[in-house]
């Protein structure tokens, strides 16, 4: 089985080339959810793309979900989005 961490930000990067991305695993605080039990993944991410200049938030996720498919649907279970455009990440607080 290949590196879950390293796989999400592989596809994201060829689905968002140039994107800066930072992935946090939070697996461990959910540990006995219901999704945690079937091996499903619960991660936090942050992503700059220039490609999400001028779209609205929901397509900015779809382009996130578009990249991931396949392991939303297996081995992700939860992953909450934070996806910016390069002037929107420069000019919020660190």
């Amino acid at each position: 089985m290949s590196d879950l961490p390293e796989d999400i930000r592989a596809r994201l990067s060829l689905h968002l080339p140039g994107a800066e991305i930072t992935l946090v695993d939070d697996s461990a605080a959910h540990a006995g959810h219901e999704g945690a039990r079937g091996g499903g993944s619960h991660f936090s991410l942050r992503i700059v793309a220039l490609q999400f200049v001028g779209l609205p938030r929901l397509a900015r996720h779809r382009l996130v979900y578009d990249a991931l498919a396949d392991l939303m649907h297996s081995r992700i279970h939860a992953l909450a989005i934070v996806a910016q455009s390069p002037e929107e990440s420069s000019s919020s607080p660190a």
